[in-house]
């Protein structure tokens, strides 16, 4: 794998996630700082971050990496008491 900095933001407001933005290089560190501004969480997998960053913006995640998606959903859910609140009010949990 290539040694660039890739993240990866994921939307979950339906029925499976799905990949918002890519970013690499210099723009993983704008992500990463806007993630801080916003207090949005940030889950660190470089691996799971560029078999993502294949995948084109916009795509739902395939079936493959639900699991390793799920974990991350989980990490989020367990020490982010605001996304706890919005999929409770999503019916989710």
């Amino acid at each position: 794998m290539d040694d660039e900095k890739v993240g990866v933001a994921l939307e979950y407001s339906g029925d499976v996630p799905k990949i918002l933005a890519i970013a690499r290089g210099l723009l993983y560190d704008t992500l990463i700082r806007i993630a801080g501004e916003y207090n949005i969480t940030v889950y660190r997998d470089s691996d799971l971050a560029q078999a993502l960053s294949l995948l084109p913006e916009g795509s739902e995640i395939p079936e493959p990496l639900f699991k390793a998606v799920s974990e991350v959903l989980a990490y989020c859910y367990r020490i982010n008491s605001e996304f706890k609140i919005k999929l409770d009010n999503m019916g989710i949990l």
